[in-house]
Parts: structure tokens; C-alpha cells; sequence
């Protein structure tokens, strides 16, 4: 299966523009407004969210976040972890310092409790060599037909992706991928979606043509609809959606912000295989430089 039903999220505590991360990072936008008032706002974005998962039939556990260390990413936690249907667990190297700090080892222990995880890959040891691999902000898992893909960045080594393939099964496929200006787009997640039947995907930020064609040839051999969106839509986080299984069937999660910028057509096409879930987070988005999907980890139980 490619959904699930079974998810997690952390509430933050300590909510911030990340100093670190927007080296690499161009959808970061510092606000001109106080801590205090930019913590209420995220936390209430946070919680509507939440409210808004379980009213569809998601099942979502929510993890606080700690106020020290501050660790102002904490809502992303898609990035340093992934949860699979045969028992795998995978840690994964992440690329900035006070991200690293997001590893909670009470989301290990609560895994524990809801099945028999049988293996764990750690690839955080690779920190040490300055090499990264950010969970399914780097990764997107057609679980289907066991493939992966990845676009390129300071954030996605390509040999830790491969290696991690050969581990888990799946048949790797590479891309690099750039926005506007020519800058590598720093998670794949910002650039591509798969769900039960569909793909969504910015063809316009693979330049390079045999990359772009191959990528397309691996969707056609999947049986997969493509629904393409444009540079301009990924600054708009229409790419940064999760599908996920609710008590209706398909529903795919994305900010209103992505839900407002894209066209009938192409609501139209993805409404042939889901239910759109538009989620108010703008303050989240903003400030993080991540959107809907980012703030999910799936648990395939």
C-alpha cells in the first residue's frame, strides 16, 4: 500500500525562522513580529491541523516538543525519521546542527509499542562526514512498485540514497532539480508528490532532458497519472502534499496557500483519485520553509 492512516506530528515549542537551514533552504521568510506572537500562531495553526486530520479518520499521535534545547524545526519531523510496513525503522543524517536535536527517543519508544519493528537502519553516523540523507523531504517512496525518488542537494547524497535503497529494496532514482534562479531545490517533497495512482511533480525543475525524460518513463512503467506543476506553484508549496488513507478513501493534505494556486484542471485531476484537504498554515510556511507534508511522519503498521 501506498497510504497510510497512521500518523505522527510534534507541536513545537520553541517555533522560529532556523538560521541554520536557510543556507539551503530559499523558501524561508523572516516575519517582522515577535516570538511570543509568532509562537501563539503556529500553535494554533498546529492544532487546527490536527483537529482537521482526525475529522477525515487519520489516526495521529502528537509528541510536545521540548522548550530546551530549542529546536525551532521541531514541527518538521518527516526529516529524521521514516516508519515501514515490514518493520523497518530508519534515523537519517541530518544537515544542520540544531535539526539533529529533533530525535526523540520517545517516538522510538512509542513505535515500540504498536508493532514489532524487527530492524532499525541508523545512517546518522554519517553527520560526522558531512554527508545527509533527510527522511521523505529528500526521499519520495512509490511504495507500490518499490521505487524511490530523489532530487539532489546539500541535503540528499546521492550514494547514502542509493546505499539506503539497496537496504530496503527499492529501485533508487536521481535527479537534480533547481528552481527559478538556477538554486538546487533543497527536498524532493517540495518538487513531487505520489499517491494511490498519481503523481504530482514540477518537470520544469529537471532541466537537464534525459533526466527529465527518464524520471517520466518510471512513472509511465508504474501506471501512474502525472499531474505536472510549475516553478511558480512550488514557490507556493503546491508540490509539498501527503496522501494518506481516511475513513472516505484517498485524501490529499496541502497548506490552503498550495490549494489556492492551483488550476481547476488541475484540482480536477487530482479529485479524480482523492479528496483535497486544504490546511490554513501560513505562519508554518513561512517562517519553516515547509509546508503540509513536512509536518507528517507516516507509520505503516
Amino acid at each position: 500500500m501506498q497510504i497510510t492512516n497512521t500518523v505522527f506530528l510534534v507541536r513545537p515549542a520553541s517555533f522560529s525562522y532556523n538560521t541554520q537551514t536557510a543556507a539551503s533552504n530559499t523558501f524561508q521568510t523572516k516575519l517582522e513580529e515577535t516570538p511570543e506572537k509568532i509562537q501563539a500562531k503556529v500553535l494554533q495553526e498546529f492544532d487546527a491541523f490536527v483537529a482537521k486530520l482526525r475529522s477525515v479518520g487519520i489516526a495521529v499521535q502528537v509528541f510536545e516538543d521540548s522548550t530546551e534545547p530549542r529546536k525551532p524545526d521541531a514541527v518538521f519531523p518527516n526529516n529524521w525519521i521514516s516508519v515501514h510496513r515490514d518493520g523497518t525503522i530508519v534515523l537519517y543524517p541530518m544537515c544542520t546542527p540544531n535539526r539533529r536535536l529533533e530525535r526523540n527517543p520517545a517516538v522510538l519508544e512509542w513505535l515500540e509499542k504498536q508493532k514489532d519493528f524487527v530492524t532499525q537502519i541508523d545512517y546518522t553516523s554519517y553527520e560526522a562526514q558531512d554527508r545527509f540523507l533527510e527522511g521523505t523531504g529528500s526521499i519520495i517512496f512509490d511504495h507500490n512498485h518499490r521505487k524511490a525518488y530523489a532530487c539532489l542537494s546539500p541535503r540528499t547524497d546521492a550514494m547514502l540514497f542509493e546505499n539506503l535503497m539497496v537496504h530496503l529494496g527499492y529501485q533508487a532514482i536521481a535527479f537534480n532539480a533547481c528552481d527559478v534562479n538556477g538554486v538546487a531545490i533543497y527536498h524532493t517533497n517540495v518538487m513531487m508528490s505520489i499517491g494511490e495512482g498519481f503523481v504530482v511533480i514540477c518537470l520544469e525543475s529537471i532541466r537537464d532532458e534525459k533526466e527529465r525524460q527518464k524520471v517520466m518513463e518510471e512513472f509511465h512503467s508504474s501506471n501512474l497519472d502525472v499531474i505536472a506543476i510549475s516553478l511558480e506553484q512550488v514557490s507556493h508549496f503546491a508540490g509539498n502534499m501527503l496522501a494518506l488513507e481516511g475513513t472516505k478513501g484517498q485524501i490529499v493534505v496541502l497548506s490552503q496557500r498550495a490549494f489556492d494556486c492551483l488550476t481547476s484542471t488541475q484540482k480536477q485531476a487530482l479529485e479524480q483519485y482523492a479528496i483535497l484537504l486544504p490546511m490554513p498554515i501560513p505562519t508554518i510556511e513561512a517562517i519553516g520553509g515547509g509546508s503540509a507534508r513536512c509536518m507528517i511522519a507516516e507509520v505503516f503498521l
